[in-house]
């Protein structure tokens, strides 16, 4: 297998890994809606746990870490090149905020962004997590916190000493969450606009 035949079978592993949709498959399990629906319309862990509560929120985290860890588990003993591994963690969530099985409608990235630290080195993940946990206590709006936490991550990385395939893997990551981010903002701001002339 080529190099490049190397990163385009990670690269799909990793967009297909991240597409599964478990937050909407469970809301819509344990109570037949469409996580997307309400709340703030996206499908996230948070979103989960306001519709159908603790447990299957819990549920969502841990299978939403996972479809981050597995690819990039994989990537870092199999794969050929070690930007590779980046690559894939980018690709994770990509698929997670625009799954190719929930009509590209999905969450922010955060949960398979830190499943595929976890995977890397397992003291990256401890940190992204305090800085989560510190942005909630400031921010005390948890989508607005995960959001940040993406971007934040990689410096928090980068200011702990960490500088190795972690880091970068937080850099791939956090510029996916960023850009999904941008989406949203935009997409609102064009609609608050619209609005606005409506009234006029």
């Amino acid at each position: 297998m080529t190099l490049l035949s190397s990163a385009l079978v990670f690269s799909l592993l990793g967009y297909l890994s991240g597409s599964l949709p478990f937050s909407i498959w469970i809301t819509r399990l344990f109570k037949g809606v469409d996580v997307r629906d309400s709340g703030s319309g996206h499908a996230t862990t948070t979103n989960t746990i306001r519709q159908a509560g603790f447990g299957p929120g819990a549920l969502v985290l841990i299978l939403d870490l996972a479809k981050g860890f597995l690819p990039i588990w994989l990537a870092l003993r199999y794969a050929p090149a070690i930007w590779i591994v980046p690559l894939t963690a980018a690709c994770v969530v990509i698929g997670h905020c625009w799954p190719l099985f929930a009509q590209f409608r999905g969450g922010m990235g955060l949960a398979c962004a830190g499943g595929s630290l976890l995977a890397a080195y397992p003291l990256s993940f401890l940190i992204a997590a305090a800085v989560l946990v510190v942005l909630v206590l400031a921010l005390r709006h948890p989508a607005r916190a995960s959001i940040f936490t993406g971007i934040a991550a990689a410096p928090a990385l980068w200011l702990s000493g960490l500088h190795g395939i972690e880091f970068w893997i937080a850099v791939a990551a956090g510029i996916i969450i960023a850009l999904r981010f941008l989406v949203d903002w935009n997409r609102q701001y064009r609609g608050e606009l619209w609005l606005d002339r409506e009234k006029h």
